[in-house]
């Protein structure tokens, strides 16, 4: 089978390479031709413009993680199948319940070195820090990654709130209550932790914007590990800026760098600028143990394609 890696993945073709074996032709490509026919079994990339999505002849496209919207299937070829792969749950949960933790705990008000110079004052000094247990904390978006925070959470005696696009009731076990996005509201008002999960669609673009940042409590904590465009941009700035006893950590962004153009910050209002906020470079799935699942996950669906047996995590079946 040919199969072809393109974009930020392409350094990755060795790996699936190994795991595939002989017989299977992986090809590392930076990007698609810019015209002509594009001709493969499997494509594995995170982008695929309606363009290139008309040239497209092949009979897999494998997103190599969750998110798809940057996918034109709707301009894709009626045989063409497309998978996505999870797998970045769990250190999506660890950083996430780092950040709660931390925001708690406030460690960084301390000395980085506790020496016989800094020993008396830092003692003398000491203030109470906060706890975890008995916050909280509100999931919106209760899928593969929502689900994992909150058996995290629990863990620490957080309550915990899932907010899911119909509120239908789910295991006792995971979450305090259930309730649907349309009473988001309503939950914000006692909610000291928020950590955004969802998918980004039409539904969930713009969500959190002014009126909801506002109805959040004092010294309340933001975490999004979803889409930026999830929470309305300047509506955040501003809030961040204008309630200093709030805590974001951000880890998506409204602009990317791009190969080729000029460099942009990571947003066009200076929230990178803040103190309270802890801007990360979308860093919170990257660990070594990911790559391994999603390769062996991908490598799996590959050899099911050649075998003609069901295909997993299929998002949008072949016609």
């Amino acid at each position: 089978m040919h199969i072809q890696i393109v974009g930020l993945h392409a350094p990755h073709a060795p790996r699936l390479r190994a795991l595939l074996g002989p017989g299977h032709e992986v090809e590392a490509m930076q990007a698609f031709p810019a015209t002509g026919d594009i001709r493969a079994d499997v494509v594995i990339g995170n982008s695929i413009t309606a363009d290139e999505a008309k040239r497209l002849q092949c009979r897999l496209v494998h997103v190599p993680g969750a998110g798809w919207e940057q996918i034109a299937c709707d301009a894709l070829p009626t045989g063409t199948t497309v998978c996505n792969v999870h797998g970045h749950e769990v250190p999506i949960a660890e950083f996430t319940l780092h950040a709660i933790l931390e925001h708690h705990l406030q460690l960084w008000k301390y000395p980085a070195r506790l020496d016989a110079e800094a020993w008396a004052e830092a003692y003398a000094a000491r203030t109470q820090h906060d706890e975890a247990c008995g916050k909280t904390l509100a999931i919106v978006g209760f899928g593969h990654i929502g689900q994992e925070i909150a058996r995290r959470a629990r863990a620490f005696g957080m309550h915990v709130v899932a907010v899911t696009r119909s509120g239908k009731a789910g295991s006792p076990e995971l979450a305090d209550e259930f309730v649907p996005v349309s009473k988001l509201n309503e939950v914000l008002g006692r909610t000291q932790a928020l950590v955004l999960c969802c998918p980004l669609d039409d539904g969930t673009r713009g969500l959190i914007g002014a009126e909801q940042l506002a109805r959040l409590p004092e010294r309340f904590l933001l975490v999004n590990v979803a889409r930026a465009e999830v929470v309305q941009e300047q509506a955040l700035y501003e809030a961040l800026r204008d309630r200093p006893d709030t805590r974001a950590v951000l880890d998506v962004w409204y602009q990317y760098p791009k190969k080729g153009q000029p460099p942009v910050d990571p947003s066009r209002w200076p929230l990178h600028t803040l103190p309270n906020v802890r801007a990360t470079p979308h860093i919170s799935a990257i660990t070594p143990a990911l790559l391994d699942r999603r390769y062996r996950f991908m490598a799996d669906n590959i050899v099911r394609l050649q075998l003609g047996e069901p295909l997993l995590n299929v998002i949008r079946p072949a016609a």
